[in-house]
């Protein structure tokens, strides 16, 4: 399998670009992708290829497989976001979603694929299941209505899987992941995760209890905000900021602040997914679940107040943090039973604070580089 050619789908995104990492770490060296808005950074003594192909276009995506000819698939582009732009953007949200899996997964049964590993979400499970969420969970109850139309995009892919396995006898699995950060997460306020986002809120809200202007025009111009980058007044900036909840002394975050969340880290997910792909195969995987699929996470969660007062001292904030209960909390408890997939052998190795430590750490190292919306092997990788 070292020698095989491996398509990475959405290899310039957080997960993608993780998962090249682990595939490059294990002396896999036949490696392609794609990318669609973003051109990438080619390390040339690496030997992935990237080509510029929107996966949501079915031409676009059988003429890839038919001229490369993948032997192995990782499915990891997706349209992701946090709650505003799942609200927001509901179309999107399902139809790039659905586009996506149904062109890469037919394609790869179209052009004989020897395995695929489809990547998921834990939001597939209902709103109110029962804590920690089982694999045999799926479907016996309503969805969380903020993600719903990606939601039910994942649940659609993983039955897809499912079902092109029953009918042809392929070698489909999926991973349902916890909510993931690290390098190459998206850290745009109006886009971004909750852990990106409070990663970002706080450096701010330091930066403004230090006077120090000039890391704030750096994160701007590296990533602007409303549109506003680090060229504005202090007074445009102050009110973008303040917009987002971010103000000298404070910190305001969305919700009660009392749901749990679970987190993984992007490199463990990805040593995960390099784990299931040389190890088990669909067979194997309808022996766990009916629907070929496994939960990756840590098994542990806490809630988001305890998440913003881990953030708020590795950032190095000192002042107060405000909650602003007329936003939506979400889903009230999101935990993964993750017994399956550590009896098959994985567990997770990174701790949380670690993990939140080398994340704010790649942030700032990617300001000072400028290297925002690029994929760089040599170094960590943005979002897709």
């Amino acid at each position: 399998m070292k020698d095989s050619k491996i398509f990475v789908a959405g290899g310039t995104g957080m997960v993608g670009s993780a998962i090249i990492r682990k595939l490059i770490e294990g002396g896999y060296s036949n490696i392609v992708s794609n990318f669609h808005n973003r051109v990438p950074r080619i390390n040339n003594s690496v030997a992935e290829r990237f080509y510029r192909v929107d996966l949501t276009n079915q031409q676009e995506t059988e003429m890839f497989f038919e001229r490369e000819r993948p032997e192995y698939v990782f499915l990891a582009a997706a349209k992701v976001g946090g709650i505003l732009a799942n609200n927001t953007y509901k179309a999107d949200f399902i139809y790039q979603n659905l586009a996506i899996a149904v062109n890469v997964i037919h394609a790869a049964y179209k052009y004989k694929v020897k395995k695929l590993l489809n990547l998921g979400s834990s939001c597939i499970y209902p709103k109110l299941a029962p804590q920690p969420m089982k694999e045999e969970f799926l479907l016996t109850g309503s969805l969380e209505p903020t993600n719903e139309p990606y939601a039910i995009a994942k649940i659609a892919a993983l039955k897809l899987c499912r079902y092109f396995n029953e009918q042809y006898g392929t070698n489909f699995i999926s991973v349902m992941p916890t909510n993931l950060y690290g390098p190459g997460d998206n850290f745009d306020l109006l886009s971004s995760h909750v852990l990106p986002a409070l990663i970002r809120k706080f450096h701010f809200a330091k930066c403004l209890e230090n006077d120090d202007w000039e890391a704030i025009r750096l994160d701007l111009n590296f990533n602007p905000l409303d549109k506003i980058d680090g060229t504005a007044s202090e007074d445009v900036i102050l009110k973008s900021l303040e917009k987002h909840g971010i103000k000298k002394g404070t910190v305001t975050i969305w919700g009660s602040g009392e749901v749990y969340r679970e987190f993984l880290y992007v490199d463990d997910l990805a040593e995960a997914c390099k784990f299931l792909m040389e190890n088990v195969e669909a067979e194997n995987m309808r022996e766990i679940s009916p629907d070929y699929f496994v939960n990756v996470g840590t098994g542990e969660d806490l809630k988001i107040k305890d998440l913003a007062l881990l953030v708020k001292n590795i950032v190095g904030f000192k002042g107060e943090i405000a909650y602003d209960t007329s936003k939506p909390d979400g889903t009230p408890r999101k935990l993964l039973d993750v017994n399956k997939i550590n009896r098959l052998g994985w567990k997770h190795k990174t701790k949380l604070e670690d993990g939140i430590k080398k994340t704010y750490e790649w942030y700032l190292n990617a300001q000072k580089r400028n290297d925002n919306n690029i994929y760089a092997p040599a170094c960590m990788s943005t979002a897709e």
